[in-house]
Parts: C-alpha cells; sequence; structure tokens
C-alpha cells in the first residue's frame, strides 16, 4: 500500500511542500536537485530579466529532453515488435516445415 507524505523542497531559493508517495520521495528529490543545476546553469549563462526566465528554459528543457526519450522509446518499441515479429514468422516457417 502506498502512502503519501509531505516533504519540503527548495526550487531557486524558495520553498515548496509537496505531498508524495514515500516510494517517488528519493526521485523527486533528484529531480529537485536537476531542476536547481539547470536554473544556476541558465542563470550563470544567459541574461535574464528574472526568474521566470530561468523556468521558463529549465522548464522547456527537461520538457524537451522526456520527449525526445519518448520518441527513442516509441521507435525502439517498434522495431523490437517489428523483429519479434519476424523471429515469430520464422519460427512459424520453421515448424510448419518440420
Amino acid at each position: 500500500m502506498q502512502t503519501k507524505q509531505n516533504i519540503k523542497v527548495i526550487i531557486a531559493g524558495r520553498p515548496y511542500q509537496l505531498s508524495v508517495e514515500r516510494e517517488e520521495e528519493e526521485l523527486v528529490r533528484k529531480a529537485v536537485e536537476l531542476v536547481n543545476k539547470t536554473i544556476k546553469e541558465y542563470a550563470a549563462t544567459f541574461h535574464y530579466k528574472d526568474q521566470q526566465d530561468l523556468f521558463a528554459m529549465t522548464a522547456l528543457q527537461h520538457v524537451a529532453n522526456s520527449m525526445r526519450l519518448e520518441n527513442e522509446k516509441s521507435f525502439k518499441d517498434g522495431e523490437m515488435e517489428k523483429k519479434l515479429s519476424q523471429i515469430d514468422q520464422l519460427l512459424s516457417e520453421h515448424l510448419d516445415q518440420g
């Protein structure tokens, strides 16, 4: 049974209270670290007016990465399905001959 717990995280210097499943706490904390790291990198690299610009660029980068990974996964799933279909065809042909 999954149980939720309240945790406090700090993103770009601001505290946020979150309710997360116990099993996902470590993942959420790592995500917070990655977001904070990305914000710092953008702050050091680009000229920006306020933190909203940094948040927008960080969100864009992470969503684009997520979409790229999803596309790669879909492609690999399709390729695996083709290969399995070919193997099934070969096995069927072999069994029909035997």
